[in-house]
């Protein structure tokens, strides 16, 4: 079903990309040789036919697609249409002002897909989101980093943070040097050492919510179905071990597994001691109260300022996580990831919601990686066409060709990086 996602996914994001290359070319008449979804490497492909000049069709290698436009300088490197004369509805002939909005235009598509995407979600689902409001429980690099479970984070440097399942996140992406957190009474100021960002970033976990073991219910099978647990009881020990947090009573059940362990329950303002029956995975068998998602609904017109306002947030944070990868320092280069690592974020049944959200963030995703100024990438164009706009001069044939081949070695080690890095990560 991953797989499944994946070729769907790109396959729409590749259409909507090149389909802004090919209608801006065609608005200012200029001809599209090919409109390919895939790669037709070898010249093998799963079907093709003509309209006008235009052949149309899909090829066999699902690593992108493109929109082959005549008298552009692109991966085809086709040399010799460069060395025919111009003519009218080639690429080259038109006003730069004209190229830079073909050139943009797969870039804009991408944009516009990912807000009529966000858009969708919140109207047709809304959105739900985990207020700040908890404690937090911390991993070993939490508390290296000067965290500690039980902790209330207020603040990162002046940033507020809202959204408590983005706090990781925030944490790397606007590289903390200061977090206010709220400890029983006291407010601390904690300074993040610079040296472990990269390890945030690689390292799931730091911040988990903070979730008294309280319980919600009994499981019929459960080997304690008929203890004395009653609904409202909040577990705080085990076998005379503290376990403030469910997280602590689970270290500990899980050292027990099969066995008959003593807990330590509070109830209303009676401490009581009931034996409870480990069962062989180290669970107890009961179901605990969850933190409680806050939801809003949005009608159309709601909708859509608030979609303009995801969007441009997540924008926001990717660009902050291109900066972590352009920062070696950080290490954050190692979780560059190709179609392996994208196919790891699909959910393993299908789900629209999911499904829909993904597309929309890989979409803006696309977009800024496509504004890169490297050539081979359209914002290497876009930077050639504002050169001419400027200057009046036109670069060269010639410097392009270097140019494009520059940027399509660039593009190869990236792709090698993304594919050791996921290599890597099945290895380990």
């Amino acid at each position: 079903m991953r797989v499944l996602q994946v070729i769907l996914a790109l396959s729409v994001l590749i259409l909507f990309h090149e389909l802004g290359h090919y209608i801006w070319a065609r608005i200012f008449r200029i001809r599209v040789d090919k409109f390919f979804l895939f790669f037709d490497v070898g010249g093998f492909k799963l079907f093709s036919f003509k309209i006008g000049e235009t052949e149309y069709g899909m090829g066999w290698l699902p690593l992108g697609g493109y929109c082959k436009i005549a008298g552009m300088v692109d991966e085809s490197m086709d040399t010799e249409a460069l060395m025919q004369e111009p003519k009218p509805w080639e690429f080259r002939t038109h006003p730069a002002w004209q190229r830079l909005l073909v050139m943009a235009g797969g870039v804009i598509n991408n944009f516009i897909l990912a807000l009529l995407l966000f858009i969708g979600i919140l109207a047709g689902w809304g959105r739900n989101y985990m207020p700040n409001e908890s404690a937090v429980y911390v991993n070993e690099l939490g508390e290296q980093l000067g965290f500690r479970t039980g902790d209330r984070i207020l603040r990162f440097d002046d940033y507020v943070p809202t959204d408590f399942m983005n706090l990781q996140a925030d944490l790397a992406r606007r590289q903390v040097r200061k977090a206010t957190v709220l400890r029983g009474t006291d407010t601390l100021d904690i300074y993040i050492d610079q040296a472990l960002i990269g390890e945030v970033i690689n390292s799931p976990g730091v911040f988990d919510i903070a979730l008294p073991f309280v319980v919600d219910s009994v499981m019929v099978s459960s080997p304690n179905a008929g203890s004395a647990l009653c609904v409202g009881d909040r577990i705080v020990g085990v076998m005379g071990e503290s376990t403030p947090y469910l997280q602590d009573a689970q270290k500990v059940l899980r050292a027990h597994p099969g066995e008959s362990v003593s807990v330590t329950v509070l109830r209303e303002a009676d401490t009581l001691a009931i034996p409870l029956q480990v069962d062989s995975l180290g669970m107890l068998g009961v179901f605990f109260r969850n933190p409680s998602l806050s939801h809003r609904d949005y009608t159309v017109l709601e909708a859509i300022p608030a979609g303009c306002s995801w969007a441009w947030e997540s924008v926001a944070g990717y660009l902050r996580d291109l900066r972590l990868v352009a920062t070696p320092s950080t290490g954050a280069y190692k979780s560059v990831g190709s179609f392996v690592a994208i196919g790891q974020v699909f959910p393993t049944s299908w789900n629209w919601l999911q499904f829909l959200y993904i597309v929309a963030l890989l979409s803006i995703m696309l977009g800024v990686m496509n504004l890169l100024p490297i050539p081979a990438l359209d914002g290497g164009h876009i930077v050639f066409c504002l050169y001419e706009m400027v200057t009046g001069r036109k670069p060269s044939d010639r410097f392009l060709m270097v140019a494009q081949m520059i940027g399509m070695f660039l593009i190869l080690a990236l792709m090698f990086l993304a594919f050791g890095n996921d290599i890597a990560r099945l290895i380990r």
